[in-house]
């Protein structure tokens, strides 16, 4: 298998390292977030640190994962396909991590 740099500038657009060594609070984080975009969570496990969401206004889906990274950081990777072709748009994978990182101030703050 090999991945060429659209593949791996795809990734990078899709990734996020946020500064919190606490998945389950990322976990919730992701899910109000999918949740303030209009999205139904279709599966969430927290073993696995995955979210899975349709928004069934456009048929958008999206896959959510979270991971460790290191001793102080978690990383995010958010997968979107539209009429299961996968989204490769910048803009829209920055709009959910900037909600994203503004919800996890929220959370970690405690602010409802």
């Amino acid at each position: 298998m090999k991945l060429d740099t659209s593949q791996i500038n795809l990734r990078s657009v899709q990734t996020r390292a946020f500064d919190t060594k606490d998945e389950k609070k990322a976990l919730r984080s992701v899910i109000s977030t999918l949740q303030d975009f209009d999205f139904l969570i279709d599966e969430a496990n927290k073993v696995l640190g995955l979210v899975s969401a349709t928004r069934r206004t456009d048929w958008l889906q999206m896959t959510v994962t979270v991971r460790p990274k290191g001793e102080t950081q978690v990383l995010v990777r958010a997968n979107m396909e539209y009429n299961r072709k996968g989204v490769e748009d910048p803009s829209a994978y920055q709009k959910f991590f900037s909600y994203l990182e503004k919800s996890m101030f929220l959370t970690a703050h405690e602010v409802d």
